[in-house]
């Protein structure tokens, strides 16, 4: 007995839904849009009259409206998009307990077969899970049907909407090598660059690289790409209610106006690893190192991280650690328009460590207690009833309209 795994995709999830909620939306170029006035004005995802006109995920909403003049724009409503992710999950429940998220529209299945035609065997149910789907729900899906979860992603995004495609052993070579390296996962932009610099544009080009040169080019991510490209993934699709361990934990903000001085970045610094240490309390772990995530005025960003001298959940010493951080590695080229901020090498918070001269046990305890307390009257009374004072006074920062971020561990080992 062997298994199949599937990769569903729900096409254009948020749109969908809403045309879905509102049938005079069907048909028309419509485009789910954060909020302009909040500076979370981009697309987040577009029906595919919209796409046809040029609109596209992650566009501004000036940009997808210059694309599409008559674009209807629509707010998102997550609560929503929710329920009908869960209705979906339900569905594909009937067929097997073995069910990975991976985020509201998407998720891995493994189902197990007895032998046979693979690949006839994998059609057909993938078929019969779509038009339920589509019955069901009134949503569309397009399935990947593969022998790994890379593979099966991969196939997901091949045919699009309502559509399956099938990546078998025999036949992958033929269908995923010609693609760009760009399609496969984990191959982002700066990724894609850095290999189209090496001379490898497709994903069989990455196949047939010398695994070492990768390693030496990439690291140990090289040789995980080359393993992708060439069927290696033997990843297995967690089962229902797996929960993945936190590998960082961290809080971001797009600001309500460009930041153009030190001063300010460290103000918003220090206020976003308030939260930051709030959950690492929550979780008892201790962050070994931290990374900063600094967005500029034209939406390029940049990422640095740094490795702390002691494990801490101290809002103080993380900020200081990224404020350093950040006047040490961003040149000032453009204006700051987003920050993110993250505890990362988490480890438990009781784990037992070797200690050192240079370093005041004495008072990092101290300092700790300090912060729990501070986090228990917040959590009773409500986050402003003890504030730092250089966090007094208008800040950049949108309150309440924060994203925060935890960080699961990497699905692949």
């Amino acid at each position: 007995m062997s298994d199949i795994i599937l990769h569903s995709d729900l096409n254009c999830f948020y749109a969908s839904v809403e045309m879905n909620e509102n049938p005079q939306l069907r048909g028309k170029a419509i485009a789910v849009c954060g909020s302009t006035e909040d500076r979370h004005g981009i697309v987040l995802t577009a029906s595919y009259p919209a796409k046809r006109m040029g609109v596209k995920t992650g566009s501004a909403n000036w940009q997808a409206k210059q694309a599409c003049p008559g674009l209807i724009c629509v707010p998102p409503h997550y609560d929503l998009y929710l329920k009908y992710s869960r209705t979906v999950r339900r569905i594909y429940a009937d067929y097997t307990d073995t069910i990975e998220p991976f985020g509201m529209d998407e998720n891995w299945l493994s189902i197990p077969y007895g032998g046979g035609d693979v690949e006839g065997f994998g059609l057909t149910l993938a078929n019969e899970i779509r038009q339920r789907v589509r019955e069901e729900t009134g949503l569309t899906v397009s399935i990947g049907v593969s022998f790994s979860k890379i593979f099966a992603k991969l196939g997901s995004d091949m045919k699009k909407p309502d559509a399956v495609t099938t990546i078998s052993k025999e036949h992958y070579r033929e269908k995923v090598w010609p693609l760009p390296v760009s399609e496969l996962l984990y191959v982002g932009r700066a990724t894609t660059r850095r290999l189209v610099n090496m001379n490898i544009h497709t994903i069989g080009d990455l196949a047939n690289c010398d695994p070492e040169l990768l390693r030496r080019w990439l690291g140990v991510n090289g040789i995980m790409l080359w393993r992708f490209a060439n069927g290696e993934d033997h990843s297995p699709v967690m089962p229902k209610g797996y929960v993945s361990p936190i590998k960082s934990v961290g809080h971001g903000t797009t600001c309500v106006t460009d930041l153009d001085s030190e001063y300010a970045v460290w103000r918003v610094l220090y206020e976003l690893a308030q939260d930051v240490q709030h959950r690492l309390r929550k979780h008892e772990l201790a962050a070994q190192g931290v990374q900063i995530t600094v967005k500029d005025n034209d939406l390029d960003y940049r990422q640095f991280q740094v490795p702390l001298p002691f494990p801490t959940q101290s809002p103080l010493d993380l900020a200081s650690a990224g404020f350093d951080l950040f006047r040490q590695r961003y040149m000032w080229h453009k204006p700051v328009r987003a920050l993110t901020i993250r505890g990362i090498n988490l480890i438990p918070i009781n784990q037992p460590l070797q200690l050192d001269i240079f370093n005041d046990a004495e008072r990092r305890e101290k300092r700790r207690a300090l912060d729990n307390a501070v986090d228990d009257l917040r959590s009773r009374f409500g986050y402003r009833t003890l504030c730092a004072a250089s966090l007094l006074g208008e800040n950049k920062l949108a309150q309440d309209k924060c994203e925060t971020v935890l960080m699961p561990g990497m699905m692949y080992r």
